[in-house]
């Protein structure tokens, strides 16, 4: 096979996991309409559109064309929003994140924090009131609460929700995170049609899954947890389908990745565990891929050093 041929096959396969992943993403978003109302549509319609104008923008300038994959950000940045918050506050989470996460650096492919997590994270620190109350229990009814996550962070005994509800959607949360099931059968799709590298999740949840194990056993008097809950609670399975396994923020080989997954489940079982903040996905995505290329590098070398 020609060189001309290999990249026609690279494009084209390439083309076929942006809509497949965009596809799941599209999924979750038309579930999170179902269980949290249509509001859900106008954050969409929100986010579509400040993305659609600064890709544009950026396009234009560079005399380059647009972006093939620019309605992945969007998406990302709904589903990882409470439902509740005000489309205003959607606009610069996706402003955010397509200007300063993606953008800058180059586009598609060249960032180095998920932008998504990038918008996320500014409006999380900038309006923490809106993004701490803004819950909506399912059918669509403003929420005040705890969420499932806060309950188990806290340690509400009993615990007010069943494996169910959080498996199915009964319980509140960010949009694409909450029906769970779905989240988890969408997730493995992607991994077995290729769309997205089986490593970096199964080791980031199987670590997690270990180490509150471990401190479920150990620790179970003090701040020990139950490890089924807390895979089912927060954005974790999310997070680790649906960003974490981001080729572009992954380290490019085996041991590489692993190890991203287990730095990926310690930051998170730390942060989770010991800290003031109930989740940790987004901190420890941002966190490990800011060493990724330091993880490759130094896997590499090694790799190299066996042969």
């Amino acid at each position: 096979m020609n060189d001309k041929s290999l990249n026609v096959q690279n494009d084209a396969f390439k083309k076929r996991n942006t809509w497949l992943f965009a596809g799941s993403l599209a999924i979750l978003l038309v579930i999170g309409t179902f269980i949290f109302g249509w509001r859900v549509l106008l954050l969409a319609a929100v986010s579509f559109a400040v993305s659609l104008v600064i890709d544009y923008v950026f396009a234009t300038l560079r005399k380059k064309p647009f972006d093939s994959e620019w309605m992945i950000t969007p998406l990302l940045v709904v589903l990882i929003l409470p439902p509740g918050v005000p489309a205003w506050l959607v606009g610069i989470a996706t402003f955010f994140a397509v200007f300063f996460g993606k953008n800058i650096f180059g586009g598609s492919g060249k960032y180095i924090f998920s932008p998504a997590l990038v918008g996320v994270l500014f409006v999380l620190i900038s309006f923490p009131v809106h993004m701490s109350t803004n819950w909506l229990y399912p059918g669509g009814d403003l929420f005040t609460g705890a969420t499932p996550l806060l309950s188990l962070f806290r340690g509400a005994n009993p615990y007010p929700f069943t494996t169910t509800q959080l498996l199915f959607g009964q319980a509140p949360g960010v949009v694409g995170e909450t029906f769970r099931a779905v989240v988890l059968l969408l997730g493995v799709l992607l991994l077995v049609l290729k769309v997205r590298d089986w490593k970096v999740p199964v080791s980031y949840l199987g670590f997690f899954f270990f180490l509150t194990g471990l401190s479920f056993i150990f620790f179970k008097d003090t701040f020990g947890r139950d490890p089924i809950l807390s895979l089912l609670t927060g954005g974790l399975l999310f997070g680790a389908f649906f960003i974490a396994s981001d080729p572009v923020l992954s380290p490019q080989n085996t041991k590489g990745k692993i190890l991203f997954g287990f730095g990926l489940a310690l930051i998170t079982f730390i942060i989770r565990f010991f800290g003031t903040y109930a989740e940790g996905v987004t901190f420890a995505i941002i966190l490990m891929s800011a060493i990724s290329p330091l993880i490759d590098n130094l896997t590499l070398k090694k790799e190299e050093v066996q042969a």
